[in-house]
């Protein structure tokens, strides 16, 4: 007796809970990333006057400075390790993490405990970005747009969002703590999403290959080596023209390093250092001199093009990937030629006494970045993506180090306070110059680099395509013929009608096609 072809159920476990798993990891995502953002801007020279007097004032603000380099550090390892650990575990890890900073920090009375809590606060904002983005990787596809965007507006708005808890403070602590509401409701969400996650069935998460694990892990050597010139240069004093060469080695030794891998790879890349390098430093220069005191309309007058900039921005992600698939080639370079156009704005209207017009910069930037990012993440795995952000927070420092080059030079010999304004308007005139040649530079890179194939993507050299060139055990490959076969495996009789393909990004079982009964043969 013949045994009946084994059907998948058309109600597999956990289904019934997908839609309530994408819900809340996308309110995650709304509420955690930018937390984790928020802790990169070193703000205490804003309460330098409310520090005690026995306070080392530039020894505390480079300990504070010191979550930047643990954030951009922890990156690339939690990317490798969240290939055995399970990333609902990571996520409530990292904002456990940030949670204990920000108690730890009320409590901080030198400069010891300042540098202990800003790199936990550092390695748990480490944590949650690059978990977020592995847990929607597999999800529906606006939210992998909902995670760029969110992600760009993060950059655009870490320094107004780092400065406002300290507008008519009177400790000077509030900079270690500044949103415990925040870090609540967030681990709140992250405690939700675990339960939900498990009652959802436990799907594993996309990890990285063992190739790109090691990608990943050579990403820690140039983070770790900027890190040191950074702290090196707070430290040391040094001059114009050696912080100047140093960031812009440390750009080129990012982008060399995102050269490797495939192509699509590639333009990840470049697009994730340009947006590192360009968006989180120049929003926090243009920030700083929009403030009141330098004749800005101050930070309540900044939140309206925020506010606009931070919709478009997300409508944009969510748009690009739900709707404009493989348009890479084309939204890539499109993307950041708005970010060219948002920094040339940025020259023409800052500063400005009216907070409304920095609404055209601002869009620029957060959507350019936004189109950019999310266009590359559509055609690359997960290792290559979890790659190019390692360089991409790598590069915030990078960038960081360049501004801080370029408003050395220009306040050089400044002597009134009229000058010293006028000093900070020009370096961000000149950043913003540089920073859009930048782009353009890269725009010019990922269109060379980006159609280069690599070793791996190169046919054998007998010319055959490598479809063709793999051996028959291998398995089919994409692009080799297919004979039409049922939803259950088995091969279907001619002249039925073509079934419709699965899900490509759902992992399938193999079923063997059923055997020949061996009453077949009796009856014959």
């Amino acid at each position: 007796m013949a045994v009946p072809p084994i059907q998948r159920s058309p109600h597999p476990a956990g289904l019934r809970h997908s839609w309530l798993l994408d819900v809340v990891l996308g309110l995650l995502v709304l509420v955690a990333l930018p937390l984790a953002i928020v802790a990169i801007p070193n703000t205490l020279s804003v309460v330098a006057d409310l520090l005690p007097g026995d306070f080392d004032q530039i020894g505390l603000s480079r300990t504070h400075g010191l979550a930047l380099p643990a954030l951009m550090l922890t990156v690339p390892l939690a990317a490798v390790a969240l290939r055995r650990m399970k990333v609902a575990h990571v996520l409530v890890a990292g904002l456990a993490l940030v949670a204990v900073a920000d108690a730890a920090g009320g409590y901080a009375a030198s400069e010891l405990v300042v540098g202990v809590v800003r790199v936990l606060r550092g390695v748990g904002g480490g944590l949650i970005v690059p978990a977020t983005l592995v847990a929607v990787w597999d999800r529906t596809p606006a939210l992998r747009g909902l995670w760029a965007g969110v992600l760009c507006v993060s950059l655009l708005e870490a320094q107004a969002f780092a400065l406002w808890p300290l507008v008519d403070v009177t400790s000077w602590k509030v900079t270690l703590q500044p949103y415990p509401m925040v870090t609540g409701v967030a681990l709140a969400l992250a405690a939700a999403y675990l339960l939900v996650w498990r009652l959802a069935g436990r799907r594993p998460a996309p990890a990285p290959d063992a190739r790109e694990r090691s990608w990943l892990l050579l990403a820690a050597v140039p983070a770790a080596g900027i890190a040191v010139v950074a702290v090196s240069t707070a430290s040391a004093g040094w001059g114009v023209v050696p912080v100047l060469l140093l960031a812009g080695v440390a750009i080129a030794g990012l982008l060399a390093l995102g050269s490797i891998g495939r192509a699509e790879g590639r333009t990840h890349a470049y697009t994730m250092v340009a947006v590192g390098v360009v968006l989180l430093p120049s929003t926090a220069q243009v920030t700083l001199v929009e403030m009141g005191g330098l004749g800005g309309p101050g930070l309540r007058g900044l939140w309206t093009p925020f506010g606009v900039a931070a919709v478009l921005a997300v409508v944009a992600g969510v748009g690009v990937r739900m709707f404009a698939k493989g348009a890479g080639r084309l939204a890539v370079p499109l993307g950041l030629l708005a970010m060219v156009v948002g920094l040339c704005s940025v020259r023409l209207v800052v500063p400005s006494a009216d907070g409304l017009v920095l609404a055209v910069p601002f869009t620029l930037l957060a959507v350019g970045a936004t189109v950019a990012v999310t266009a590359t993440l559509g055609e690359i795995g997960i290792g290559a993506a979890a790659f190019g952000l390692s360089l991409g927070v790598a590069g915030v420092l990078a960038g960081y180090l360049l501004g801080t080059g370029v408003q050395m030079w220009m306040l050089e010999g400044v002597g009134s306070r009229q000058e010293l304004v006028d000093s900070f308007v020009g370096a961000l005139h000149w950043w913003a110059l540089v920073g859009g040649f930048l782009l353009v530079g890269v725009i010019v890179l990922a269109a060379v680099m980006g159609r280069r194939p690599s070793r791996e993507e190169e046919p054998p050299s007998g010319g055959e395509p490598a479809e063709v060139a793999v051996s028959v055990g291998a398995g089919r490959e994409r692009g080799a013929a297919r004979e039409p076969v049922t939803t259950w495996g088995s091969i279907a009789p001619e002249g039925s009608p073509a079934p419709e393909e699965d899900d490509p990004d759902e992992p399938v079982p193999a079923v063997p096609p059923q055997a020949p009964s061996p009453e077949d043969g009796e009856r014959s």
